[in-house]
């Protein structure tokens, strides 16, 4: 009877132990699986990666933009889509001066040429400077749009805005401020 005893928990502890080492091995098969997975989505990700990115494009009246930047990425959501660091532009008007633009980040639109510049915006165009957080540039619109801590500086004045919107082809201003009751601040620097 103790040996039926014995061999029954021997049987138990046997089968036991190969429950266990097919459930460890499974798992531990899961943790390798999960990690592949993880190192794949690593690798996608980062083949959206592109360095030293570059666009130029030229409309028919003559007008070019050129945009770089030291990198982009591209929406995996929109491919039309590229998000830019370290961004500069060229904006070349045959009606007009040549204007420059640098941010910090960039939002570009491969289809239409529209970049939202963002971070330490500063545009360069004649003798005037204009710093912002955000400038909406539209290539169709003929329009841009700084807004957020704008600063307006030229050899005579400085001003301080919400906003500046620029038509590029009229060469219009308009400057603006959000609220109604606030002023634009304008300061001789003579």
């Amino acid at each position: 009877m103790e040996n039926k005893l014995a061999k029954r928990i021997f049987l138990l502890s046997f089968i036991l132990i190969i429950i266990l080492f097919i459930f460890f091995k499974s798992y531990n098969q899961k943790q390798i699986v999960k990690n592949e997975l993880e190192v794949v989505e690593e690798v996608i990700e980062s083949s959206n990666i592109i360095k030293d990115v570059s666009y130029n494009s030229k409309d028919s009246k003559g007008n070019e933009y050129n945009l770089t930047a030291s990198e982009g990425v591209i929406d995996q959501k929109e491919n039309n889509y590229i998000f830019l660091t370290d961004v500069k532009a060229n904006v070349n008007l045959s009606n007009y001066n040549f204007i420059e633009i640098s941010s910090d980040f960039g939002k570009y639109n491969i289809a239409n040429y529209d970049t939202i510049f963002s971070k330490n915006v500063l545009i360069k165009y004649l003798n005037n400077e204009i710093k912002g957080q955000n400038l909406e540039f539209s290539w169709d619109k003929s329009l841009m749009i700084i807004s957020t801590d704008v600063i307006l500086k030229n050899n005579k004045n400085s001003l301080e805005a919400d906003v500046i919107e620029i038509n590029i082809q009229n060469k219009d201003v308009k400057i603006f401020m959000y609220e109604e009751n606030d002023k634009i601040n304008i300061k001789s620097l003579n």
